[in-house]
C-alpha cells in the first residue's frame, strides 16, 4: 500500500528514445512523454522533473534543440516540469539556459559529464558559478567516469547557495555502492543530495543504509523513468524499511523543499 496515498515528486525522469548501438535496449528503454505520464500515474507520482533522451544520444546528444523541443511539449502539461541540459563545452547551451531558467516549467539545470565527454573536476567551477547566477538547482550523473561523487565536493563547499543532486543512489565504476553517501557527509554546507534513479536502489538495505547514514532529508525519489519501470522504483520507497516520515520526505517534502516556488501547488 502506498504511504497514505502520497502523490510523489519525481525528481529523475527522461523522455525519448533511447539511442544506443543495441536495438532491444531502444525498444525497452525508450518511451515517449505520454508513456512517461501513463507510467507515473501508475506509480502515483504527480510531478515528474525530465531531461530529453535527445540531449545525450545518440552521444554527445543535441541539448540545443532537445531543449527546444522539450519545453514546447511540456510548457503546458501540468505534470511535467523540465531539466534544462548544458554542456559547459558548449557555450551555446548556457546561452540558452539562461533563457530558459526564467520560465516556471523548468527546474534546474541538469549535467551528464559522463555522455558529454568531459571532468567535472575541470568545468565544476563554470557550472556551480552559472547555477549560483541563475539561482538553479543542478541534477548530475554521477558514480562514473568524469563525475565520481567526490569530485563535486569541492564545488559544493565553494557555492554553498547551490543545491546539486548527485544522481543514481549506489551507481559505481568500482562497486562501491556508498559514493553518493559518503561524499554528502563531506558536505560543509548541507547542499548535496542524491537520488533513488540508480538500479541499485532496489539492492536490499541499500535505502535504508543510506537513510541512517545521510538522513532522508538528503534523499530525494527519482525513478529515471523510462529507462526503468517507474512503479517498480516507487514500490522500493513504499515498502522500505524506514519511517512513514521518511518515506514522506523522500516521495515529496524534500523536493518541496528544495525546488521552492516551482513547484507551487503540488
Amino acid at each position: 500500500m502506498k504511504i497514505k496515498n502520497i502523490r510523489a515528486i519525481d525528481v529523475h525522469g527522461h523522455f525519448g528514445a533511447y539511442k544506443v548501438n543495441d536495438t532491444t535496449r531502444i525498444e525497452l528503454m525508450s518511451g515517449s512523454l505520454s508513456l512517461v505520464e501513463k507510467r507515473a500515474k501508475q506509480a502515483g507520482t504527480k510531478i515528474t522533473i525530465v531531461s530529453p533522451l535527445e540531449a545525450f544520444f545518440p552521444e554527445p546528444g543535441d541539448p540545443i534543440s532537445a531543449n527546444r523541443k522539450a519545453f514546447n511539449l511540456i510548457k503546458k502539461k501540468s505534470a511535467f516540469l523540465l531539466w534544462v541540459v548544458i554542456d559547459p563545452t558548449r557555450p551555446e547551451t548556457l546561452k540558452q539556459a539562461e533563457i530558459l531558467l526564467a520560465e516556471k516549467k523548468c527546474a534546474g539545470i541538469k549535467i551528464h559529464p559522463l555522455l558529454h565527454n568531459y571532468p567535472i573536476s575541470k568545468y565544476g567551477e563554470k557550472i556551480f558559478d552559472f547555477a549560483s547566477r541563475n539561482n538553479a538547482v543542478v541534477q548530475s550523473h554521477s558514480g562514473q567516469k568524469n563525475c565520481m561523487p567526490d569530485d563535486f565536493i569541492v564545488f559544493a563547499n565553494s557555492f554553498p547557495d547551490v543545491k546539486i543532486i548527485i544522481s543514481h543512489l549506489g551507481c559505481s565504476d568500482n562497486q562501491n555502492l556508498f559514493l553518493q553517501i559518503d561524499a554528502i557527509l563531506k558536505s560543509k554546507y548541507n547542499n548535496i543530495f542524491t537520488d533513488t534513479s540508480s538500479f541499485r536502489s532496489i539492492f536490499p538495505g541499500l535505502i535504508e543504509i543510506a537513510v541512517k547514514k545521510i538522513g532522508a532529508e538528503k534523499i530525494l525519489y527519482g525513478t529515471d523513468t523510462p529507462l526503468y519501470f517507474a512503479p517498480c522504483q516507487r514500490a522500493r520507497i513504499d515498502y522500505a524499511d524506514i519511517s512513514e516520515e521518511a518515506k514522506q520526505m523522500i516521495l515529496k517534502k524534500n523536493a518541496l523543499r528544495i525546488f521552492g516556488t516551482r513547484l507551487n501547488g503540488v
